[in-house]
């Protein structure tokens, strides 16, 4: 076996689990559960953001910490290693600290690589020319360079970030590859289609009881259910997928099967299915396939049905996305259905709570409820905002 084969972490190392804007709560709430308490690190926002926890959650942590993180985060969209930091005020003094940077620990000779540049308010700033002297430096470290490709952030090409602010550099390898909302089981997508990731925090934060009903009336190709099946059974989201550090030369297959063997998914026999519902016949065939992939299929009871034709039955939780008007009609008053689907709610759903995303305040307001609107996030580019409140009758 190879030097490089056998290199591993063998300190911890910062991290940083980067998510959507505002999911940072959320995010930081996941690494709470997963990881000791020492592990996770004050919040500190990205160098040359604003703000506590902006775009993620630094925590750190071995070679484990990197795999359960990929393998259990729900809302994350990468696992980055802060690989270095250091000052760079001209081309040689990059190339020079660069090329003395254990590389071999996450790149073999020539692999191929993406790298994504920023420069703000620094000597070295233009990004392309940054990242062809780090290529060059790699090269010098591991005598070889590596195969420098197109950036995409759906790729699985290893990822090198580069960040230059006030001439300090920040280098961060990404754990992940392809973005982790990617699951592996949502091959097929209806109209408007709401990212696992997204999905996962409004579950969380609804409130949502795992043992508890849970209603999606607007459900799509079935992303809520589905990661609310996840969820309440325990099942890693990344369990079926394949990651970034995976092609590391220091990857350790024996921590990655223990892992794996140690998320057994809990039993539901006992708990109250999950209902989910849509007009649309073709999207409740394509929520069917994707639960099946997911392998929750027999845990959710789908329906094609219109909002007022809803049973639900108990007391629980509405976590829903319905249709805001921008892509899917976006020449449609849509406060009629908003109007319905609060009196629906209040017929059938009394003493439920309720979580709704929306763009439109005055669509939440349509449904005559009185919902908490503090929580702003981003779907699909466009700023929405989680409708959170209990159904009065």
């Amino acid at each position: 076996m190879d030097q490089g084969r056998r290199t591993v972490i063998a300190k911890p190392e910062k991290l940083f689990a980067v998510c959507a804007p505002s999911i940072e709560p959320f995010t930081r709430q996941e690494l709470k559960a997963l990881l000791p308490s020492e592990a996770l690190l004050p919040g500190k926002a990205v160098p040359g953001a604003p703000g506590e926890d902006s775009g993620g959650v630094e925590f750190c942590g071995e070679l484990e910490a990197i795999y359960r993180a990929n393998l259990h985060l729900r809302t994350a969209s990468r696992v980055l290693v802060r690989f270095a930091q250091f000052h760079a005020a001209a081309f040689s003094e990059l190339r020079r600290r660069a090329n003395v940077l254990p590389w071999e620990r996450y790149l073999s000779p020539g692999q191929p690589v993406s790298l994504r540049v920023t420069c703000h308010k620094s000597r070295l700033y233009h990004s392309d020319a940054v990242g062809r002297e780090l290529v060059k430096a790699i090269g010098d470290r591991l005598g070889k360079p590596p195969e420098l490709q197109k950036f995409d952030e759906e790729a699985e090409t290893q990822l090198i970030l580069a960040r230059l602010v006030n001439d300090e550099c920040s280098l961060s390898i990404d754990s992940s590859g392809a973005l982790l909302h990617r699951r592996g089981y949502r091959l097929a997508t209806a109209k408007a289609p709401l990212r696992e990731t997204l999905a996962a925090a409004m579950l969380l934060a609804s409130g949502w009881e795992t043992g508890a009903p849970l209603l999606d009336p607007f459900c799509g190709a079935g992303t809520i259910p589905i990661e609310a099946a996840l969820l309440r059974r325990g099942i890693p989201p990344g369990a079926q997928r394949h990651f970034a550090f995976m092609n590391w030369p220091g990857f350790q297959r024996q921590v990655w099967e223990k892992l794996l063997a140690e998320s057994q998914p809990r039993p539901v026999e006992n708990l109250p299915r999950l209902l989910a519902s849509d007009r649309d016949a073709g999207a409740i065939q394509m929520a069917q396939a994707n639960a099946e992939r997911a392998g929750v299929a027999g845990e959710i009871d789908f329906s094609c049905r219109a909002v007022s034709a809803v049973e639900p039955a108990g007391a629980g939780w509405v976590v829903t996305n319905p249709p805001y008007g921008l892509r899917v009609s976006a020449n449609q008053d849509l406060r009629n259905l908003y109007a319905q689907f609060g009196k629906v709610l209040r017929l059938k759903c009394p003493g439920w709570q309720v979580a709704i995303l929306c763009s439109d305040t005055h669509l939440l307001r349509s449904t005559g409820l009185r919902l908490d609107t503090s929580l702003s996030w981003i779907n699909g580019g466009t700023p929405v905002k989680l409708g959170r409140g209990l159904v009065n009758g």
